[in-house]
C-alpha cells in the first residue's frame, strides 16, 4: 500500500475524532518515517512500509489520546518542543500571553521575572529566546514539568537564562521580580473536560470549586512580593470576578485581553510599587 493509500485508509478512523483527519495521519506517518511535509507529498506514491506501525499509532489516537503525546512534539510561537504525558499540552492562546509580556518586558533594563506553572517550559523559553537579557525563575508543583521543561530550555539553548525551581506558587520563591508571568489551572473542578483533555494532568487544569481560586491566591502572594506585575490567564466567565476581587489591592492599571475566537483569555496587573 502506498503512502498515498495508507493516508486515505486510516484517516477513516479519525474522522469522529478530529477535524483534520487526514492531515493527523500525515503527521502519523511523518514521526515514523522521520521525514517533513513536503517529503511525503514527494513521495506519497511509494510504498508504506510501517503500516502495522500506524495502525497501533491510529487505534491509540482513536481513543482521543492526544497527537502531540504520541509524536512527543509540539509547535508554539513557530517552534518546535518536546511534550510528554503527564505535561500540559501548549495552546495557541498563550502565545498571546508571551507577546503581551515582551512588549512589557523590552522596556525594563535586565528584566527579571518568575513564571509560575512553567508546564513544558514554553512560556520561559519563548521570552528568553526574544530578550537575551532575561533572567527567569521558572517554577512548577509537577517534577514531570520541570524535568520536561529544562528539556526545551536546553534544546532551545536559554538554559543559562532559566532557574528551575519546585514550588507551590511563590511559597519557595525569594528576591525581586518585575514581573509574574502565568497560565495557572483555572478551571471549575465540576467541569466535565473534552476526551482529549482527560489525558492531561489535571493539577495543572482544575483551579478550585469556583475556578478562580488559585488565581486569587496567585494575585495576593504576587502583591505580597512587592512584584510590579501581573499577567495572567484565566478563565473566559471569570472576568467580574476578577475585577470585582481586585479592589481589593492597590492597582495602577488592570486590563483584560481576548483570545484569536474573541474570548476573554487574560488580564494584565500593574501594582503600585510599595
Amino acid at each position: 500500500m502506498t503512502i498515498k493509500e495508507c493516508i486515505k485508509k486510516y484517516s477513516q478512523e479519525l474522522k469522529n475524532v478530529t477535524h483534520i483527519p487526514a492531515k493527523e495521519i500525515e503527521i502519523l506517518i511523518m514521526f515514523l518515517l522521520e521525514k517533513n511535509v513536503i517529503w511525503i507529498h514527494l513521495n506519497s506514491h511509494i510504498e508504506f512500509t510501517k503500516e502495522k506501525e500506524l495502525e497501533k499509532l491510529v487505534k491509540k489516537r482513536a481513543t482521543h489520546y492526544p497527537l502531540e503525546y504520541i509524536t512527543n512534539k509540539v509547535s508554539f510561537y513557530g517552534e518546535n518542543f518536546i511534550i510528554k504525558e503527564n505535561v500540559l499540552i501548549p495552546r495557541p492562546e498563550t502565545e498571546i500571553l508571551v507577546e503581551k509580556a515582551f512588549e512589557t518586558l523590552k522596556q525594563i533594563s535586565n528584566p527579571k521575572i518568575v513564571e509560575v506553572g512553567t508546564g513544558s517550559g514554553i512560556i520561559s523559553v519563548m521570552l528568553s529566546k526574544l530578550l537575551p537579557e532575561l533572567k527567569i525563575v521558572a517554577v512548577d508543583i509537577n517534577d514531570d514539568a520541570l524535568n520536561l521543561a529544562k528539556e526545551n530550555a536546553i534544546k532551545h539553548n536559554v538554559k543559562k537564562q532559566i532557574t528551575f525551581i519546585k514550588s507551590d506558587l511563590l511559597k519557595e520563591i525569594n528576591g525581586d521580580f518585575d514581573m509574574c508571568i502565568s497560565n495557572p489551572p483555572y478551571i471549575s473542578d465540576s467541569y466535565v473536560l473534552p476526551h482529549n483533555v482527560n489525558f492531561e494532568p489535571k493539577n495543572a487544569l482544575f483551579g478550585g470549586t469556583i475556578g478562580d481560586e488559585l488565581l486569587k491566591n496567585l494575585i495576593e502572594e504576587v502583591s505580597s512580593k512587592n512584584i510590579k506585575y501581573l499577567y495572567c490567564e484565566y478563565g473566559y466567565d471569570q472576568r467580574d470576578s476578577i475585577k470585582n476581587y481586585m479592589k481589593n489591592f492597590n492597582v495602577k492599571s488592570l486590563e483584560f485581553y481576548k483570545d484569536y475566537s474573541d474570548f476573554d483569555r487574560g488580564f494584565l496587573i500593574e501594582f503600585y510599587n510599595k
